[in-house]
């Protein structure tokens, strides 16, 4: 497959992996209204984009027989505790089993290829290059590194046990991964493909965002209810804000001073001003789940984990703008920006 670097200039438009529904869908930014959805996907949880914005990776949550057609999950509760409970000695499953990543044309909305993977795919990330695909696997204590030019595992890389989410420093040259099993995060060394560091924080880190300084990286802790501010250069947390119980989503505002946080448990999303440690929360019923800012004008995306759904709320009154309904649960938002 190649990938190009210019620019595609395809439009505004979230897309949003629909879980079971089996489908991705398109929301158009601007409209705020969902346009079309991709079929073909088998209970897709984790997307991203590469940098040109022509391709979609979404990993499927399911786990593949090798010899066998895909098998839909009984339910959405065994989706969660696959990917949530994962095998926490960080063990493989015992029966051979792959996961698969989609690779979607932007453009026609097509499946252009499909790729095999150790495991069922919980995030997903796209390189700065955009040659490689990143992907948890939370019953396999690692990440795999998959090669879109060549459709290829490169590297399969142990990180802890149920690593959940990925993110990337500015310079490309380093990810961490969140290990929600043992409460570490993992710094892995993107030009080699090894782990440079584990930093212990405890509890349960979940979904993170990176402060544009690339040296505050913020943590979901899904044990006590607060995102933690890590500072890598010290490697120690310095900061902690309470979000509620059950946190999930989270993003920060394009000058990385306002972050934003989802608590299913408390069924609110709160905003935080970091320069004056001041938040605010609204009640947001049910269930708010995953979470991500809007380049388009600053708004905030939240999809609901009860219903199939999403929130479009004002980034400053956190006031419902608009509410946009869904084929299914929607997961790992990816945004393409004109």
């Amino acid at each position: 497959m190649s990938l190009s670097l210019a620019v595609w200039g395809g439009g505004s438009r979230a897309f949003i992996p629909m879980g079971t529904a089996d489908s991705v869908g398109v929301l158009d930014l601007e409209s705020r209204r969902l346009t079309s959805t991709i079929p073909g996907t088998v209970n897709t949880h984790g997307s991203a984009l590469t940098p040109d914005g022509r391709h979609l990776i979404v990993g499927s949550l399911t786990a593949h027989d090798n010899e066998e057609s895909p098998v839909r999950p009984e339910s959405v509760t065994q989706d969660e505790h696959a990917s949530h409970h994962g095998a926490q000695d960080g063990a493989a499953p015992k029966q051979p089993s792959t996961g698969r990543i989609y690779v979607v044309d932007t453009r026609s909305h097509e499946i252009v290829s499909v790729f095999e993977v150790p495991g069922p795919v919980h995030h997903v990330l796209v390189t700065q290059e955009g040659r490689y695909a990143v992907s948890t696997h939370p019953l396999g204590g690692g990440i795999s590194v998959v090669d879109l030019h060549s459709g290829k595992v490169v590297e399969v890389i142990a990180t802890g046990p149920s690593p959940n989410y990925i993110t990337m420093a500015a310079d490309g040259q380093t990810l961490f991964v969140s290990n929600t099993g043992n409460g570490t995060i993992s710094e892995v060394d993107t030009r080699n493909w090894f782990v440079e560091r584990n930093v212990l924080i405890g509890g349960g880190p979940e979904h993170m965002a990176l402060a544009p300084d690339d040296d505050l990286l913020y943590i979901n802790d899904v044990s006590s209810g607060e995102v933690v501010a890590l500072k890598l250069s010290e490697g120690a947390v310095t900061a902690r804000y309470e979000v509620g119980a059950n946190p999930h989503g989270l993003g920060l505002s394009a000058d990385g001073q306002v972050l934003f946080a989802t608590s299913q448990g408390d069924e609110r999303v709160i905003r935080i001003e970091l320069n004056r440690n001041a938040s605010k929360s609204v009640q947001l019923a049910p269930a708010p789940y995953h979470l991500a800012v809007s380049p388009v004008d600053g708004s905030i995306l939240v999809t609901s984990r009860g219903e199939a759904k999403l929130w479009v709320l004002d980034p400053v009154s956190l006031a419902i703008v608009d509410e946009v309904s869904l084929d299914g649960i929607g997961h790992q938002i990816s945004i393409e920006s004109r």
